[in-house]
């Protein structure tokens, strides 16, 4: 965008309290908070609840939560008895705070935009993963969607790239992120896998399918994941998983320890910046992806 970052003064208290100052004259200005809801979750949560109030009370003309990684997603509906549907707090806490439009990235589920009564632009990075692997050229290549509820993206990346599509069918085993795959659904056997998901946290998931895509006899395996959240040990157990080449985004941000030889990031700057520029000048977001 070649325009300078906004001036603003941010730090907790000995108390533990969270503290924004804004630093210059935004009065009526067209104003994009850049914050994405990874850890500390709820920290950084904070943050941007604080921040989008103090702009807000500086008279802002409009304030646009730009938020590349939406924190709560998967709590995205109530699947046991007396559960949250957190995403959907979330969406009201944002809201009452004063942000009058969110622009996000991938979100875990669809249905989190009809959360919000306020506009909501959600960006892909399905061309910019999908021009990362055509570029490789690479042969008899399937997408592998890593359980159902992704498919339909995974089916989306495997007509830009032209290739046949499997499913991993799984069943997850209570609230502890452990999960069992069960089977893998299409043929894959004498292929190059790239398995797709929205997010890597522990890891297990997408290495467990991993394993099953070897017994399955597939030549090279591939993982095309938009979210690196990468808890606990998940960056050492892909650094020792079957996967040849891990491509992640960064829109959350890697710290250098959980980088190794089998990540590739590619930068989500320019999609958000195109994006901010079209919202600014009410341009069309939908183009971007014609």
């Amino acid at each position: 965008l070649d325009i300078p970052l906004g001036q603003a003064e941010v730090f907790k208290f000995a108390n533990d309290n969270s503290f924004v100052q804004i630093r210059e004259n935004i009065r009526q200005r067209d104003v994009f908070i850049i914050q994405p809801t990874c850890y500390p979750v709820n920290d950084n949560l904070m943050e941007l609840l604080i921040m989008i109030d103090a702009f807000k009370r500086a008279s802002a003309g409009r304030i646009t939560a730009v938020v590349p990684y939406y924190g709560y997603g998967r709590t995205d509906k109530k699947d046991q008895p007396r559960v949250p549907i957190t995403a959907r707090l979330v969406a009201d806490l944002l809201t009452a705070a004063g942000a009058d439009r969110l622009l996000t990235v991938d979100l875990h589920a669809g249905q989190i935009q009809g959360f919000f009564n306020i506009p909501v632009d959600e960006l892909t990075t399905l061309p910019l993963m999908g021009q990362h692997f055509a570029d490789k050229e690479l042969q008899d290549l399937v997408v592998v969607a890593v359980d159902i509820g992704i498919s339909k993206k995974a089916r989306d990346m495997a007509e830009r790239l032209g290739a046949p599509l499997a499913i991993i069918e799984k069943r997850r085993t209570g609230n502890n992120d452990k999960n069992e795959t069960m089977n893998v659904i299409g043929d894959v056997e004498g292929k190059i896998a790239l398995t797709f998901d929205d997010e890597i946290d522990t890891g297990g998931t997408i290495v467990n399918a991993a394993k099953a895509l070897s017994e399955q006899g597939v030549k090279e395996v591939y993982a095309c994941v938009t979210h690196p959240v990468l808890s606990r040990n998940a960056a050492e157990l892909m650094a020792n998983s079957e996967f040849k080449e891990v491509v992640v985004t960064d829109t959350i941000p890697m710290s250098a320890e959980k980088r190794n030889g089998k990540f590739t990031v590619l930068s989500v700057a320019p999609l958000l910046g195109e994006a901010i520029y079209r919202i600014h000048k009410g341009q069309s977001v939908g183009d971007l992806f014609k």
